[in-house]
């Protein structure tokens, strides 16, 4: 049975890096993949940056994919881009980011959205938060 995969393009270049990931892995595996709305994009077509059928296609589905979210059309907005990713993590338990780090290797940095450096209050990822797996 193929895996199904919730894929949530975003915001700026997140549809077109989105596309192109998702080429690479339907050369790795076969999967089935359903798409929802997140950031800004939710924003425009919703009024809500994380629709409740976004939150239910994530948490029926096997993965996420996230592309992106945010951008300079929304800043200073009453419903910001990024509570769509706050929610996401919030309504899906998660914690962690996995992110390029150098070639072939993925830096895991932990708590990210608790230290807030996705909202702007003065807090910053530290070394003693982020280790890298080979």
């Amino acid at each position: 049975m193929k895996p199904t995969i919730a894929v949530l393009p975003g915001d700026g270049v997140g549809p077109e890096v989105t596309r192109a990931a998702l080429r690479v892995l339907e050369a790795c595996m076969p999967f089935e993949s359903k798409e929802g709305l997140v950031g800004g994009v939710a924003i425009d077509a919703t009024g809500d940056a994380l629709p409740a059928e976004t939150v239910a296609l994530c948490k029926g589905s096997d993965a996420v994919f996230l592309g992106a979210v945010g951008g300079s059309k929304w800043e200073g907005a009453a419903t910001r881009p990024e509570q769509g990713l706050l929610g996401l993590r919030r309504e899906l338990g998660l914690f962690a980011n996995l992110r390029p780090a150098r070639p072939g290797e993925l830096a895991v940095a932990d708590h990210i959205h608790a230290y807030g450096t996705y909202v702007g209050n003065g807090h910053h990822v530290t070394p003693d938060m982020v280790s890298t797996l080979c």
